[in-house]
This record gives structure tokens, sequence and C-alpha cells, in this order.
């Protein structure tokens, strides 16, 4: 069973326009990103790709990012899911502090380790702003010990590939058409065992905003093998 799966990373935000920490505060898309995002729906309509489901986050970037690709596209019609486990990394104590200055007040070396090493967290949040988060509608079906302090790259591959296992992969290997429209990170966690990626290098695997990434798949003994990968520009 052949099948054809999208990764696209949402537009540019209007705090990655800012060189902030963003994690799972809920930003829009910068001017630059509604751009990236339509171009990448126009991209989808000349390939002529065509979708059974889609799947997002719970961040306006991601779901706007979806959107427009799928209006562009003409696609409205395609169901959408939202699912938390696609989120960003919550990136703790260092959201909404310009990522410039925190490499000056702690080092290469740290801001090295907290950025892009696999296991290493952040610092935490308070309690109190974890108490927003509980309260946060989105979150308010998940038990507070569900919901992130702070978290690595390890962490936020930990949720969003059993969502994957669970919710997602059985339809592409029934042969649905799948779109996910979702964050560097959790992106990196999907691509991660897609492409059996080590550890240590899907730190270092860059994904460009608002650009499709294509996968042709095929269903062999039960499992998902890659055919193809391309990027759509």
């Amino acid at each position: 069973m052949n099948t054809t799966l999208v990764l696209v990373r949402h537009g540019q935000s209007v705090w990655n326009k800012k060189n902030i920490f963003t994690g799972w505060t809920d930003v829009g898309l910068s001017a630059t990103g509604k751009k990236e995002a339509l171009a990448a729906g126009q991209a989808i309509k000349k390939a002529e790709l065509h979708f059974d489901q889609a799947y997002t986050s719970v961040l306006s970037r991601a779901i706007k990012t979806l959107w427009l690709i799928l209006e562009e596209s003409k696609q409205m019609y395609v169901p959408v899911i939202n699912a938390w486990q696609l989120n960003e990394r919550h990136y703790g104590g260092l959201t909404g502090l310009n990522k410039t200055e925190v490499l000056k007040k702690n080092g290469a070396e740290q801001f090295q380790l907290w950025r892009r090493s696999f296991d290493v967290k952040p610092p935490r949040i308070t309690k109190i702003i974890h108490q927003d988060l509980i309260k946060d509608p989105r979150y308010i079906a998940l038990k507070a010990s569900e919901l992130p302090f702070t978290e690595s790259l390890k962490d936020t591959c930990a949720r969003a590939w059993p969502y994957w296992q669970k919710h997602i992969e059985p339809r592409v290997k029934k042969g649905e058409k799948i779109i996910i429209s979702a964050h560097g990170n959790s992106l990196r966690g999907l691509i991660k065992h897609l492409e059996h990626i080590s550890d240590k290098d899907i730190v270092g695997l860059e994904i460009p905003t608002g650009v499709p990434i294509v996968y042709h798949l095929t269903t062999k003994f039960g499992k998902l093998k890659i055919i193809e990968k391309k990027l759509l520009s």
C-alpha cells in the first residue's frame, strides 16, 4: 500500500522574527510567515497532492499555517484534528527570552545545551505560570502532571511519537494521505523515528519554516518504508 505524508513546520512567527524562545506561548504568524504558508499551499496544489486527513497542534501559528495551506490548495474540506502532543517543545524558563541575550548571559556552551542537546532541559517555569497552563482551555482535560514545567527534545519526542503510532500511523498504513502542520521540535520527533536518525544527529536537523516535506511511503511486512523524500518549494 503506497501513500503520501506531508510534514510542514509552521511559517515564521512573530517571535521567530524577534529571535525569541517561543515554546508553548501562542503567538501568531508574521507577515513573512503568512507568505510562506501561502507559498506552501501553492506548491502543494502544483504538485497535485490531495489529503484525506490533516493534523496540527493546538498553537495558532501551526493551525493558521495549515488553514492557509488548505485554502490555497483548494482543500478546506479536509478534516482537521488538533493534538497538544504535536505542540512545540516547552522551553521552560527560557520562554519569552531573546536568544541572543540568553547566549550572552549564559555562554555558548550552556546555550547550546539548552537549545540543541537531546536530553538537557532548560530551567523550569514557576508554579504560578504552570497553574495558568492548567487553566488553559486547550489543556483542561489533562492532568497537571501531564503538563510540562520544561522539556528536552527527548521529552518532546516521547509525546509526539506515541501519538503518531496510535493515531496517525494506522491511517497511513491504510493508504490515507496525511498532512501534519506542526513545529520544529515535534517534527524532529517524528522525523527521527521515520528516518531512524540517532539521538546525536537529530539535534542538528534543520527544518525550514513553511516548506512542505513530502514522503512517499509504502507498507512492507507491516512497517512503513520511505520510497522517496523531497522538499517542495
